[in-house]
């Protein structure tokens, strides 16, 4: 079974993740639990971000709106799944003695934030009005 496969069941099993290895030092398993509350909750600002932007921002033109709103709703989405993928890949490594597994993720959602940062000083800037 392919290891993302495994990695899925587990989202959704998480007491299967005892039959991998050893359990660690549980000071890192709940390292690892608050980091991965720490992308929920960004998660959870990401997706606020998103709706505050379509109904707060109303006199913005539709199209640019709701495309802002979209690249935060749809960061939200990734951050969540990603959060819950990072928990169990680093659980798994964690009681298997492996090195922690590395993610470009973090790079990408902070250039899509910045992307959509700059759209929004944009706006700012020459205020995009209009329906």
């Amino acid at each position: 079974m392919s290891d993302f496969v495994q990695s899925l069941r587990l989202w959704f099993a998480p007491g299967r993740i005892k039959d991998e290895g050893e359990t660690p030092d549980y000071r890192f398993s709940l390292a690892n639990e608050r980091t991965f509350l720490a992308w929920i909750r960004t998660a959870l600002a990401l997706v606020g971000g998103g709706f505050a932007v379509d109904q707060f921002l109303p006199e913005l033109r539709w199209g640019v709106r709701v495309g802002l709103a979209l690249a935060l709703l749809a960061a939200g989405v990734l951050c969540a799944l990603r959060a819950v993928n990072h928990w169990v890949r680093c659980e798994r490594a964690m009681r298997r003695g492996e090195d922690l597994p590395v993610s470009r993720f973090p790079a990408v959602l902070s250039l899509a934030v910045a992307v959509v940062a700059l759209a929004m000083v944009l706006v700012v800037l020459f205020g995009w009005a209009g329906r």
